[in-house]
């Protein structure tokens, strides 16, 4: 199993809620995607190609102060359910962990994590570069990693084309290789039916949405995941004081969301999200999908300053830890589903104790 005391902040320092509008926005990534020359993209290189890369990104990472007290985990050489981990904790993609059958881990496969910054080795490019920062730090998190491209680009050649920019496996994310995306919770939109309106803007406007863990995942929670669709023809600060604008206006929707709910419905809205967090508190089994809608509910009464005594990094902690590879970690052994439902309960129920410090 992971030992997971070698991450730097666990891998989860994204949780602790310090960034700006850290109620609505739970964080912000900034990824910048890069290949090697010389060699085929990681999808149709040869095993020793994809071998090659990571040793020869290895050496250059090792001369990078900012990647000082970080550590590489060999992914195609974790179990399973230490794969589904890190990607839990959003340090790893679904394709680099391999959890797709038609897609299983390749050879080479690695990743480099160190605080609020990791780097994928053989993903659907050779390299990922990612910042993970909490609430809305879209500059923060970009210039985290423009600094970190700028020391590795010195080290090793990449991909590059005069007309075209950084060349990708994905012809979307040639140019730049920049996508941008921030993780945010809209149930007042939601619940007052407006969702659909603004997810259809953000499409209009060249933006896209995901959920909680991106491309291919499933919205759960009221969680979307906004980002930018294209990178070619706009330069990294076009596509990021774009994203900063759309996404500002979202969250004063939201905002105003929030404001007609308590007008309009309030002692019904009052008691539905009262209700969530009772059941949260005491209930002895839980799916992963109950979890997170009362979760969304519980949330939703923070911020609308209903609940008072709760802290929104515990309900940032309760989304990652309360999923099925934590909880297998957590119990140290596997789960039957009807185990892990009664664990995830118990887990919830010792959470919200620890922090409320009393039975409501």
């Amino acid at each position: 199993m992971i030992d997971l005391s070698l991450l730097p902040d666990g891998g989860v320092g994204w949780l602790d809620a310090s960034g700006e509008n850290s109620d609505i926005v739970i964080s912000t990534r900034v990824r910048l995607a890069r290949n090697l020359e010389g060699y085929a993209f990681s999808g149709r290189a040869r095993d020793g190609e994809r071998l090659r890369v990571l040793a020869q990104v290895r050496e250059a990472m090792s001369d990078i102060r900012q990647l000082d007290e970080g550590v590489l985990f060999r992914v195609d050489e974790l179990l399973p359910e230490d794969r589904l981990l890190l990607h839990e904790r959003h340090l790893v993609s679904r394709e680099l962990a391999g959890l797709d059958m038609q897609r299983p881990v390749r050879s080479g496969a690695a990743v480099y994590l160190t605080r609020g910054t990791s780097i994928m080795v053989n993903e659907e490019d050779h390299l990922r570069l990612q910042s993970l920062q909490s609430g809305f730090q879209v500059a923060d998190a970009f210039s985290i990693v423009e600094a970190l491209d700028a020391d590795l680009g010195e080290r090793v050649p990449y991909a590059f084309h005069e007309e075209f920019g950084f060349l990708t496996a994905c012809p979307t994310n040639v140019g730049t290789g920049l996508r941008a995306s921030v993780l945010i919770h809209l149930p007042g939109l939601v619940l007052t039916k407006e969702i659909a309106k603004v997810l259809a803007g953000l499409q209009q406007v060249g933006l896209t949405y995901r959920g909680l863990y991106g491309e291919g995942s499933e919205v759960v929670g009221n969680f979307f995941q906004i980002s930018n669709q294209t990178t070619l023809g706009r330069s990294e600060g076009e596509l990021l004081d774009y994203l900063v604008r759309v996404v500002t206006h979202v969250i004063e929707r939201e905002e105003e969301a929030r404001k007609v709910l308590l007008r309009d419905a309030g002692y019904i809205i009052e008691d539905k999200l009262w209700r969530a967090y009772g059941t949260l508190r005491y209930a002895r089994s839980l799916s992963f999908d109950e979890v997170m809608s009362y979760l969304s509910s519980v949330r939703l009464a923070v911020g609308l300053k209903l609940i008072t005594d709760l802290s929104v990094y515990t309900l940032n902690k309760l989304l990652i830890f309360s999923q099925s590879a934590h909880l297998v970690y957590a119990e140290g052994r596997q789960l039957t589903e009807s185990e892990a439902n009664l664990a995830r309960a118990r887990f919830v129920r010792g959470m919200l104790a620890n922090d409320t410090g009393s039975t409501q």
